[in-house]
């Protein structure tokens, strides 16, 4: 019977284990934190978007960062398996809008709850306030981990699922990729990926709290369009955050990393509307409030903490009647509001980024086993490796395909 160490009790990690377990292995799990699971804990806003209800290419296409790498482990285990496993051991779920699945109960602790009892049912150890420093090795294969109060673990095989550097309250601390460097592993540069946005536009802090929805974000960079988005977004005191905004941070995070600096985020606040159809629904408005300041013409067109704003960026006098307004400055409105410039100065720190960016190198990992090319009975699971999603349960599916994958391969080497 093979021994496995887990290392990690997060969603890769536990995954993992009840794979291994599942084929005869000895499985411990060995977990820095008092409780396992404390990131999962978190995810979608404490709900737990566990999955998301789409096809297979549809998931690779959604995992920015490094997708195709995924192709096996998301055969391997899919999103319909993962559901399956829950639902088979007592805990419904549901798809909601854009495919993203959560458990009824709306509880992410109820997820955490059933891997856990899974992993129990099984047989596997789960010990947690446990820290490992080093990963044990004799002649190209790996024997073993070593804590932090230098106590030993043997093991005929290891699986490194630590996490990345994000929410490192959580144990997400880059501890994973430290081991994998100790070992000679490569380590893409960690950077945030889905974060909030920071800016030093001066209307910033009067918007804070104001959500748009159905907005188009565009990021450019030095003039150059570069990436975009469609959807909810939302203006806090530091900048931007919300959907379309996390989607795009790891753009703005690698031009930023690249020493870019003149980085602009262009909202078209009405993308449905082409510019001679929005300048028809301006001036129905015009001609209905008519005789009021623009300030209040244009009630019916935008929230209003977000009016004084777009009249700023156009050059307009928000006291200046609406039946004297100049097909110019008409002109200039409705540019405006296809294209409000929002400055951006960079992101919000790595330690409060949902996804980290960057890992072990996927050159150094055997896409169908997630086993290390560099030392026999080593394996790698979920956001340690340099694999990264947008929001919407790509990213946790990442981390349960990955552990299952490393936990299979590992159990029958």
């Amino acid at each position: 019977m093979n021994k496995v160490i887990v290392v990690g009790g997060g969603a890769a990690g536990l995954l993992a284990a009840v794979a291994a377990a599942e084929q005869g292995a000895k499985v411990t799990v060995l977990e820095k934190m008092f409780k396992p699971g404390k990131k999962l804990l978190i995810t979608g806003k404490g709900r737990c978007n566990i999955t998301n209800d789409c096809e297979l290419q549809e998931m690779i296409k959604n995992i920015s960062g490094n997708g195709r790498f995924l192709n096996s482990a998301l055969r391997q285990f899919t999103n319909e398996d993962m559901v399956r496993l829950l639902n088979d051991n007592g805990l419904e779920t549901k798809v909601e809008r854009g495919g993203r699945v959560f458990p009824v109960s709306d509880q992410a602790k109820d997820v955490v709850d059933t891997l856990i009892k899974i992993l129990r049912d099984l047989g596997a150890e789960l010990l947690t306030d446990i820290c490992v420093t080093e990963v044990l090795t004799e002649a190209g294969q790996v024997v073993g981990v070593k804590t932090k109060s230098g106590k030993s673990f043997k093991a005929d095989a290891v699986i490194i699922a630590a996490g990345g550097a994000s929410y490192p309250a959580t144990g997400s601390d880059g501890s994973g990729a430290k081991l994998a460097e100790k070992l000679g592993h490569t380590i893409t540069p960690l950077q945030p990926s889905l974060v909030p946005l920071t800016s030093d536009s001066p209307y910033i802090a009067d918007l804070q709290g104001l959500s748009l929805r159905n907005v188009q974000a565009v990021v450019y960079c030095e003039g150059h369009k570069v990436a975009a988005d469609f959807g909810e977004m939302l203006f806090t005191h530091f900048g931007v955050s919300g959907p379309i905004i996390l989607s795009l941070s790891k753009t703005v995070a690698t031009l930023l990393e690249e020493n870019k600096t003149e980085i602009d985020l262009m909202l078209d606040l009405k993308p449905a509307l082409s510019i001679e159809k929005l300048d028809a629904r301006v001036q129905r408005d015009f001609e209905q409030y008519s005789r009021k300041q623009l300030l209040n013409g244009m009630k019916d067109l935008l929230p209003q903490r977000l009016i004084p704003v777009v009249l700023d960026q156009a050059f307009l006098d928000e006291e200046k009647p609406v039946n004297q307004i100049s097909k110019e400055e008409r002109r200039r409105l409705v540019e405006t509001l296809k294209g409000l410039s929002v400055s951006i100065t960079g992101t919000r720190p790595l330690a409060e980024a949902i996804v980290t960016a960057g890992g072990v190198a996927i050159k150094e990992i055997d896409p169908k086993t997630m086993r290390s090319k560099l030392w026999q009975g080593l394996y790698f699971a979920g956001e340690v490796i340099d694999i990264d999603g947008y929001t919407g349960g790509y990213n946790l599916q990442a981390a349960f395909s990955t552990g299952y994958a490393a936990g299979t391969a590992a159990a029958d080497q």
